[in-house]
């Protein structure tokens, strides 16, 4: 069995992770969130060339499993399951979202996200996941938030997110791990 450490497609990921790892956890600070007791559910990539999503995508079935590939917002987008998990700070993060390219051009090729579950209501999951903010950091010039409803063709459960993007770094929050979303 291969490592993620080991697959020479995945090399350029494997070298950036420890500096994701860092500016995730700085921004976690800087959004004073303590997310210790919820589920950090998978991590993401961006790339903007079809080549790199090929090749990241070869790589990552050398070490883990293809779970899903679904169009959403006319793009694929792969989920793997990894044979042996990431170490993402305080998580151990085993599914890895790969988008392919998209319409939007990303500013390079690398760690983008990662994403919480914190259970709760559909309905109301927007005001909930807020709820992790104070009010200090809801108020902060710079903060990013972005409510979406993401659904890939066939899903039955609804998906709401929050994404919040601090210093290039977006943390995302939904009420359901993504293996259940996409049964």
């Amino acid at each position: 069995m291969l490592l993620f450490k080991d697959i020479a497609e995945l090399e350029d990921l494997h070298q950036s992770l420890p500096l994701f790892i860092d500016k995730l956890l700085g921004a976690l600070q800087h959004l004073e969130l303590s997310l210790e007791g919820y589920h950090a559910d998978h991590i993401s990539v961006r790339c903007f060339q079809q080549a790199t999503a090929e090749r990241w995508r070869k790589g990552l079935m050398q070490c883990g499993e293809l779970l899903s590939e679904k169009m959403i917002n006319g793009r694929p987008i792969c989920l793997f399951s990894l044979n042996q998990p990431l170490q993402i700070g305080l998580w151990q993060i085993d599914c890895i979202e790969l988008p392919y390219p998209g319409e939007k051009l990303y500013p390079q090729e690398d760690w983008e996200h990662v994403e919480w579950v914190i259970p709760g209501d559909v309905d109301t999951f927007h005001q909930t996941a807020l709820g992790l903010f104070s009010d200090q950091v809801l108020l902060m010039p710079q903060l990013k938030l972005k409510f979406s409803n993401p659904t890939g063709e066939g899903e039955q459960l609804a998906n709401p997110t929050l994404a919040v993007t601090e210093n290039g770094v977006t943390v995302k929050f939904h009420p359901y791990s993504i293996r259940d979303i996409v049964k």
